[in-house]
C-alpha cells in the first residue's frame, strides 16, 4: 500500500505533495483520536487505511485545508459560486 506514495496518481488526486502530506497528517490524527475508517480493511495499519481512503475518493482537503468526507451531508459535489463575494 505504501507503494501508492511513489505514484504520481495519488499526488495529482489530492492536488500536490504538500496537500497530500497535510491530508495524511490530519486524517491520521482523526483516526488516532478514535474516528472510524471509511474503508473496509483487514489491516490495523492506519497509514494504509488513510491511503486507501484517498485512493477511493473518500476524503479530500477542502478550500480551508480541513478534511472533507465525500458523500457526507456536509459535502456537496458541486460547490456553489457566489458572485456577490467577488
Amino acid at each position: 500500500m505504501y507503494d501508492a506514495l511513489k505514484e504520481e496518481e495519488i499526488v495529482r488526486k489530492v492536488g500536490g505533495r504538500f496537500k497530500l502530506s497535510t491530508l495524511i497528517q490530519k486524517r491520521m490524527v482523526q483516526l488516532n483520536q478514535g474516528a472510524r475508517p471509511l474503508v473496509e480493511s483487514k489491516s490495523m495499519d492506519k497509514m494504509a487505511i488513510v491511503l486507501e481512503e484517498i485512493l477511493q475518493d473518500k476524503i479530500f482537503l477542502d478550500t480551508t485545508s480541513n478534511i472533507g468526507i465525500a458523500n457526507s451531508p456536509d459535502f456537496d459535489d458541486t460547490p456553489e459560486l457566489n458572485l456577490d463575494d467577488l
